[in-house]
């Protein structure tokens, strides 16, 4: 009897699947059936790697929710088989498809782990193998018996993050990613090191239930300086439009003009959900704290607290396809379902 963990590892495209071609200097995906010639170190892992791959791999950037839908389908029809995921990605939307499945994959017990890299598996100086070796051991790591990880991470450049706490904070770097709100889960250094205090814990043993309708009837307007009412109207006058995540100054400070004021109460009339949501890279919206902001919360707008605009934009996809209905719409939202906000 084979005892060894068994991880599945899901390429959907990105530079972390690239070789280079040192001929024409063109990247190309590499054949994941091959994966052991890329990164021989796998065979000293001690556990199983299955992979599949996205027929045809795509850039991140063109990531939208039919493609979340289709990565979290391949996990449940492979979730009584396997003890844990890795997802291969690009990094540009990993932000976005991690927060994204947070929501989607309710109830999860095991690891589902997104990484990608900087530069090509191929390349000399590539961060790639680093992440995928320690993403696929971190997903094997078992405790009596069971996953220690039970939920959505992200991995990238020694740090295991919440997915649904992260952003891209750099194009160049390394370190391309940061969750400023949340501590991260895990270290990998001389050791790896898991800091269980921060997991999600699982305090039920109900069914794993995958969720695939998203309504991605939804917008994100950035307040800026000099934002005008004509903007302010088309945004909100769009089309079948259902919620809008409204990325505010500080600690959820906006404009006091009564022409903003009254356009987003009348949109709140006619049904529209309106998150407010900092900014910032880092931090929370505290409504009442400034009286720029005291009005929006006098408006009853939902309040995003330190949630990541990544995650709001992904929860309010959700929380519309699930069917919520308008009177609960905003205690469910400032509700944290998967760790992706502070409880208070």
């Amino acid at each position: 009897m084979n005892s060894k963990t068994h991880i599945l590892l899901i390429y959907t495209g990105g530079t972390i699947g690239m070789v280079k071609d040192y001929e024409s200097g063109v990247l190309r995906a590499f054949d994941f059936d091959k994966l052991s010639k890329h990164i021989p170190e796998l065979e000293q892992l001690d556990c199983r790697v299955d992979t599949v791959s996205f027929e045809s791999p795509i850039d991140s950037s063109n990531m939208n929710p039919d493609h979340w839908v289709k990565i979290a389908t391949l996990i449940e029809e492979n979730y009584e088989g396997h003890d844990g995921f890795v997802v291969l990605h690009g990094s540009d939307t990993m932000s976005y498809t991690a927060s994204a499945l947070s929501f989607m994959l309710e109830n999860l017990a095991k690891p589902v782990i997104f990484t990608g890299s900087q530069l090509p598996i191929g390349d000399l100086r590539t961060d790639a193998k680093e992440n995928l070796i320690t993403s696929i051991q971190i997903a094997a790591l078992q405790k009596k018996g069971k996953p220690v990880i039970q939920e959505v991470g992200l991995y990238f450049e020694y740090k295991l993050y919440r997915g649904n706490r992260t952003t891209k904070i750099n194009a160049e770097h390394f370190q391309a990613f940061a969750s400023l709100n949340h501590p991260p889960l895990a270290e990998s250094g001389v050791h790896l090191k898991v800091f269980d205090e921060y997991l999600m814990q699982r305090k039920n043993t109900k069914r794993f239930v995958v969720h695939k309708d998203l309504d991605a009837n939804v917008v994100i307007l950035k307040l800026f300086p000099g934002l005008n009412r004509e903007v302010i109207r088309r945004v909100l006058g769009t089309p079948n439009l259902k919620a809008l995540v409204l990325e505010t100054y500080g600690a959820g400070n906006a404009p006091t003009d009564p022409w903003l004021l009254e356009d987003l109460e009348e949109a709140l009339a006619k049904g529209l959900h309106i998150v407010n949501v900092t900014q910032c890279s880092g931090g929370s919206v505290i409504p009442g704290r400034y009286k720029t902001s005291e009005q929006l919360r006098q408006l009853q707008i939902i309040n995003g607290k330190d949630i990541t605009t990544e995650s709001a934009i992904t929860k309010l996809m959700y929380l519309l396809g699930s069917g919520v209905s308008h009177k609960l719409f905003k205690t469910v939202f400032e509700t944290s379902l998967r760790g992706e906000m502070q409880q208070k």
